[in-house]
């Protein structure tokens, strides 16, 4: 025999101003964390608009029935809300004072509290109250103990359906362009499984602590890409003083050269200077020499024809060739030929 399911008469009215809520302790300090690093890393990448609401274990209000329920879940997601933030300080009605929840999730310790009960009696349990009467579209089951995040998608029945995961263990959030996954490492000094929003892309959205050491790191990068210019502008500059220093050496070197090859020009100008005038000086010698012996041969000549004229006229005044040659000191025969 099927249960008849329950008439739900739901109505969005706000909480009373002296309405005392429960003030239940979480169950252990991970989940406040777990709660505020979904938050971080939203805020982080400008993925939370100024209308929208964030809540921990807060009191999520509708009254069913006639009478008032309250859920307050470890971590819900409302799209936009319309009312003031002091108006929902200390609770929120969905359609009242602005949209439905988006997400719900609760996060599971050792101590289950009835994140799965389907009990459709006041005070209704967690599942119903979240598919059945605010209809959120996901709902999220976080266990810390194994670090298993199950999904569950309201259908067009308001049915909640399984979901399973993508090959990276994520879950896709068609409403918020976003994935939501588990990713394993230390924050707060708390090493555990954390919950982290992936873009469509499969970058992960950093928390404001990874971004400012991201910044810095980059920053760091900069620095040492600015220094490592720096450095090689100045080995440059004195790479380039060295090839100026060695180009002015060269400069020297060719200019040391040119005078040495100068000094060389002017040296052997000057001994050919000196070996025209010493070839000069020989010539002068020369011509000297042929003057004096052409002097000489005339001064010969000149005896030679006074010396005939002398024989001639011995011989004329009757004196012998042998006479004239002893007189002379001369041969017969050089008479006789100075005669003829």
């Amino acid at each position: 025999m099927n249960a008849v399911a329950p008439v739900l008469e739901v109505t969005w009215e706000k909480l009373p101003d002296d309405y005392v809520l429960d003030d239940e302790p979480v169950d252990n300090i991970a989940q406040p964390a777990l709660a505020a690093a979904l938050n971080d890393s939203l805020v982080e990448a400008g993925r939370l608009p100024e209308t929208a609401l964030t809540t921990t274990n807060y009191g999520i209000c509708v009254t069913v029935n006639g009478q008032l329920v309250i859920k307050a879940p470890d971590w819900c997601y409302v799209p936009a809300i319309r009312a003031s933030q002091a108006a929902v300080f200390r609770s929120y009605t969905p359609h009242l004072e602005g949209d439905a929840p988006l997400i719900v999730m609760e996060f599971l310790s050792h101590t289950p509290g009835g994140e799965y009960s389907r009990h459709p009696r006041y005070p209704y349990g967690k599942m119903f109250f979240y598919e059945r009467i605010l209809q959120v579209p996901h709902y999220f089951i976080y266990r810390l103990a194994d670090s298993r995040l199950e999904a569950y998608r309201l259908d067009d029945l308001g049915d909640y359906q399984p979901r399973k995961p993508n090959a990276d263990g994520r879950y896709w959030i068609e409403e918020m362009g976003l994935f939501l996954g588990v990713w394993h490492g230390v924050r707060d000094n708390f090493s555990l499984g954390w919950l982290r929003w992936w873009d469509r892309d499969g970058r992960l959205l950093l928390w404001g602590s990874e971004a400012a050491a991201q910044e810095r790191r980059e920053k760091e990068r900069q620095q040492q890409r600015a220094e490592q210019a720096e450095q090689q502008i100045e080995q440059e500059r004195l790479h380039a003083e060295q090839e100026r220093l060695r180009a002015e050496q060269a400069e020297q070197q060719i200019e040391h050269e040119r005078q040495r090859a100068e000094q060389a020009e002017q040296q052997i100008e000057q001994e050919r200077r000196e070996k025209e005038q010493e070839r000069l000086e020989k010539e002068r010698q020369r011509q000297r020499a042929e003057q004096a012996e052409q002097q000489i041969e005339q001064e010969r000549q000149r005896a030679e024809q006074a010396r005939r004229v002398t024989i001639s006229q011995l011989l004329a005044a009757g004196l012998s060739a042998e006479q004239v040659a002893t007189a002379l000191g001369l041969t017969v025969a050089e008479v006789k030929l100075a005669g003829s």
